[in-house]
């Protein structure tokens, strides 16, 4: 069954980050947070930090391009997630690189579109907001036997892949 769009231009769009480390034993590890019984979507689930894009991560900045037209601004995919990262697992993240998309329609109708990127852990401890309860470095491996968001795992072992061929 197709759902129905309530706009078929607009969508929400949120941006994903599977945030990675390499640890001395050599094995790469993967943050993972659970998400509060309260959430109304996927409550109780692991999942990775992200969330939606909002207008003010790049209208606060200068733009790239100022024109009487249209300023525009590059980068503004990269500013939310690192706001996201920060405001979710308090941490600092570097070679933010790009994995795949997905696209779905919520219950309510909006068509969302998820840019799932992949970084590397720099520093900070980790330091959970309200949204969640508890959080792991899982190996991928242990990504498919978490109780994750459906398709996480797949994104981990995707991310994993390409850091055994670059690392």
């Amino acid at each position: 069954m197709t759902p129905v769009v309530a706009d078929q231009e607009l969508h929400r769009i949120a941006v994903t980050g599977i945030i990675w480390r390499k640890d001395a034993d050599g094995k790469f590890r993967y943050l993972v947070t659970k998400r509060a019984p309260g959430k109304k979507a996927w409550p109780n689930k692991w999942t990775v930090p992200g969330g939606g894009m909002e207008a003010n991560d790049y209208l606060k900045e200068e733009p790239t391009y100022a024109n009487s037209e249209s300023p525009q601004w590059y980068g503004a995919v990269e500013k939310t997630l690192r706001r996201e990262i920060q405001e979710e697992v308090g941490v600092e993240v570097t070679d933010i690189n790009y994995l795949l998309d997905l696209a779905f329609v919520r219950p309510d109708g909006v068509p969302c579109l998820v840019l799932s990127m992949y970084c590397r852990y720099v520093s900070g401890d980790v330091v959970l907001d309200a949204d969640a309860t508890e959080y792991a470095w899982i190996t991928v491996e242990e990504a498919g036997t978490t109780d994750l968001i459906h398709g996480i795992d797949d994104e981990i072992r995707a991310v994993e892949k390409k850091l055994s061929q670059t690392t």
